[in-house]
């Protein structure tokens, strides 16, 4: 795929996930700085790398399951992959400045 075509496919992927949100603060994860990466292979099956910004968020199931239905709703998407990792450890730094300015 070439470079223009991955990264109109990556931005389809992140304009969907701009509609899912932390419960708790009510800002979008990928504004808050969850989303780490994001990998489309030639069938358009999607490999999302995140995160959430406490290992022991409350809600992380819940944000897992809404990524992966707004993922999934994007059409042409194939099999969908949620990788959650913890390194690096999300800080207040990975948020947009739209959002830094909000808080």
């Amino acid at each position: 795929m070439d470079e223009k075509m991955e990264q109109l496919k990556n931005q389809t992927i992140i304009d969907a996930l701009m509609n899912c949100t932390d419960p708790e603060i009510g800002l979008s994860i990928v504004d808050i700085g969850l989303i780490y990466n994001i990998k489309i292979d030639p069938n358009n099956n999607i490999d999302l790398t995140m995160t959430m910004t406490s290992p022991m968020c409350p809600v992380t199931s819940v944000i897992l399951a809404d990524a992966q239905l707004r993922v999934q709703a994007v059409p042409g998407a194939g099999n969908v992959n949620i990788d959650l990792v913890w390194d690096p450890m999300w800080n207040p730094e990975m948020m947009s400045d739209e959002v830094k300015m909000q808080l």
